[in-house]
């Protein structure tokens, strides 16, 4: 049975910072590349960033390019997600996924979280 589970969303104010974790129960974490995605009401879920097996691959939206940075210790199976320079656009419930492709897009991940929410607001 494979479980994600995120951790550490919240209410940031604008310019702020949050670090999302994802806690996997997958036997063989380091076989899987690792995502995060976002949805907010009334969107579709977007990719956010991906991360390749081993960690020294990772890719980004252009819209956290440079903001984000995409993380994982497979020690611990764990992966996050440093978020910096908070937007309110950037308000949306986060999803961390796993998959055995290398893909940004939602269809490729097998397993799926049941999301953190994070607001940014003032």
């Amino acid at each position: 049975q494979v479980q994600l589970v995120e951790s550490g969303g919240g209410l940031v104010q604008p310019g702020g910072s949050l670090r999302l974790s994802c806690a996997a129960s997958i036997r063989t974490f380091s076989n899987y590349a690792m995502g995060w995605f976002r949805q907010a009401p009334g969107n579709e879920r977007e990719f956010v960033a991906a991360i390749s097996r081993s960690g020294t691959d990772v890719i980004y939206a252009v819209s956290v390019k440079g903001r984000f940075a995409i993380s994982r210790d497979n020690a611990k199976n764990m992966v996050y997600l440093q978020m910096n320079s908070l937007k309110p656009e950037d308000t949306a419930v986060y999803h961390c996924a796993a998959t055995t492709h290398w893909s940004s897009q939602p269809v490729a991940y097998d397993y799926w979280g049941q999301g953190t929410q994070v607001t940014v607001s003032s």
